[in-house]
């Protein structure tokens, strides 16, 4: 209702300014004006300096925006290849900023500089081949050397050897959920299909399939600190991507193929918190939180929780309305940790086999879910 409001308000404020340009017409009738709507030396002089003047608002908005939202930006990466991306990432933005810096200045100066003047003809020529070769071949050995180091930088992180010593882990993506399937001891997944996916077997997983006997599946991503991580990604259901901002990574999950990415942790979940920026910054966030919480007190509502920081693994498509919540914590363990946390995990197998034999209880007795549905088949055939 208050959107409809808004839109007639608007409306009515439009016809209002309408009306006023006509009667403002019509106090003009009979004086004398330039109606020839051909530009004069004053007009184009005014045109002229409001290109100066609009070059100084994007360099001021520029030099603003870098101060104010300058430390919002990722900082330390988390991940081995995470410093070779960041340079990389440099390097296109100090390009950029030279490129538009110097463009910018030359396109606002020259337009300034030859305004419409009277009795003033601009110098034709058809073609100037030095300008041409100058523009062309400087943008293209740049962007050339650009993608070419880039392509180097993505073989160096993508690359993965047959034969390294690595951890393998499946992320399954689902609207809007992630699920974190683990290869188990022999590091080999078993095979998935989405036919397969029934009951707890959320992630379509082959039961029958040995290299999946001691697979698992956990709701909270852990890997090692040191170790190389291949991770092998799926989607159940639309377009998904992949993306740990803090390890600068990031692969999209297509449906009906498998995507692949690794990565090697380099800081634990505990050891990134106690980097100085990261204090600093969650310190700020929950001075955010504890004015919002004023706020909130004071309208009777539910105050913010205290922030702490995870790594995180968050979808960066849009998947659908609960887009913004499709993500899973991360942690970073040492090895000791990791091995510990491994140790309590079972096999999704023995879940699903527990799940098939055991039924909700009945009188006090455990009924076998396999003879339920025999019975209730039973049942079916002698009512037809």
């Amino acid at each position: 209702m208050t959107s409809l409001l808004v839109i007639i308000v608007l409306v009515l404020l439009a016809v209002a300014l309408w009306q006023l340009t006509k009667i403002f017409d019509l106090t003009q009738v009979g004086s004398t004006s330039d109606s020839s709507q051909v530009a004069t030396d004053d007009d184009n002089n005014v045109q002229g300096y409001l290109m100066f003047g609009f070059l100084a608002f994007i360099y001021i908005f520029t030099i603003y925006g870098l101060f104010k939202w300058g430390g919002l930006v990722l900082h330390t990466p988390a991940s081995a290849h995470g410093a070779q991306v960041d340079y990389l990432m440099n390097i296109t933005w100090i390009l950029i900023f030279v490129v538009q810096a110097i463009t910018q200045v030359l396109l606002h100066y020259f337009a300034f500089k030859y305004r419409g003047r009277k009795d003033q003809k601009a110098l034709y020529f058809a073609d100037n081949n030095k300008l041409e070769a100058i523009w062309s071949v400087i943008p293209a050995v740049v962007l050339a050397g650009l993608i070419l180091y880039g392509l180097y930088a993505w073989t160096n992180i993508m690359f993965v050897d047959e034969d390294e010593d690595v951890i393998v882990i499946e992320l399954y993506a689902q609207q809007f959920k992630w699920t974190a399937r683990y290869a188990g001891e022999d590091n080999v997944l078993g095979k998935a299909n989405v036919r397969y996916i029934e009951g707890i077997n959320t992630v379509g997983m082959d039961v029958a399939d040995p290299y999946s006997q001691d697979d698992f599946v956990a709701s909270e991503l852990h890997i090692p600190k040191g170790k190389k991580v291949h991770f092998k990604m799926r989607s159940q259901d639309v377009l998904h991507s992949a993306y740990f901002p803090h390890f600068r990574a990031q692969m999209n999950c297509v449906p009906g193929m498998v995507t692949e990415f690794a990565f090697e942790a380099v800081y634990t979940s505990a050891e990134y918190r106690e980097l100085p920026y990261m204090i600093e910054k969650v310190a700020k966030i929950n001075e955010i939180r504890a004015k919002k919480n004023i706020e909130l007190a004071a309208k009777g509502l539910t105050a913010l929780d205290p922030y702490s920081f995870d790594y995180l693994l968050i979808c960066n498509k849009i998947c659908g309305s609960s887009h913004y919540n499709m993500q899973l914590k991360v942690v970073v363990d040492t090895p000791e940790d990791y091995k510990i946390w491994l140790s309590e995990k079972v096999a999704l197998v023995k879940e699903i086999k527990a799940s098939k034999t055991e039924a909700p209880v009945e009188g006090g007795t455990i009924i076998d879910s396999s003879k339920v549905k025999d019975t209730v088949a039973v049942s079916k055939i002698a009512m037809k």
